[in-house]
């Protein structure tokens, strides 16, 4: 039997660092703690982040951000924290099929932008809840279409810092919204968290909103 999420001060974990979701769950009144999962994406064998092989992106996004509530759960069991909802949410980007992660370097992020400059991508961000045994997720898709970025922009944006821990080597929210000609779907899934669909979410559990 679930236990009840307290209506008079409800609070989820949020299984993240990014400071964008925290932005987001804060813009919508969702007050929240913050559970640490490792210190590295790759240095966790239960929440690791490389693609499986044959995986495609759909169903690798939606298995890291399960796993990252399962995992957010977990640890919320064992410290013995107050019994409140996980919430982990991951983004990757589809391009012509295959996953664009995030990039190893500042060379690998130059490439990335090269090959995004001037088309169309998608921005996957799924999201999941874990509370009392029960996981729930959701998935946002929209697309994003690129104007032409030429060679001197791309070299001032990864200068910049800004595209080298972020899927795609690039953050709406921030400069790279210079380059955006066209979005269809979430602006928040493309930020991180898709705020409708996490809504929709945090409601199956009785979260009130």
């Amino acid at each position: 039997m679930m236990v009840p999420i307290s209506q008079q001060h409800p609070r989820i974990y949020l299984a993240s660092r990014s400071p964008r979701r925290r932005e987001l769950l804060t813009q919508i009144g969702v007050q929240f703690d913050t559970i640490v999962l490792r210190n590295h994406p790759r240095e966790d064998r239960e929440t690791d982040e490389v693609p499986l092989d044959g995986e495609g992106p759909t169903e690798y996004v939606e298995r890291v951000a399960r796993t990252k509530a399962e995992q957010g759960w977990r640890i919320v069991s064992w410290r013995k924290l107050i019994s409140q909802p996980v919430l982990a949410a991951d983004t990757t980007i589809e391009f012509e099929g295959r996953i664009l992660g995030k990039p190893i370097d500042e060379e690998d992020a130059k490439y990335i932008l090269r090959r995004l400059s001037g088309n169309v991508h998608r921005v996957l961000t799924a999201v999941a809840v874990a509370f009392e045994g029960r996981i729930e997720s959701v998935l946002s898709v929209s697309e994003v279409r690129f104007g032409v970025i030429d060679e001197a922009e791309i070299r001032r944006y990864v200068m910049s810092g800004e595209p080298l821990d972020k899927a795609g080597a690039y953050g709406i929210q921030g400069r790279a919204g210079l380059y955006v000609e066209h979005l269809t779907g979430s602006y928040s899934g493309v930020v991180g968290l898709p705020l409708f669909e996490t809504g929709v979410l945090l409601k199956r559990f009785n979260f009130p909103l």
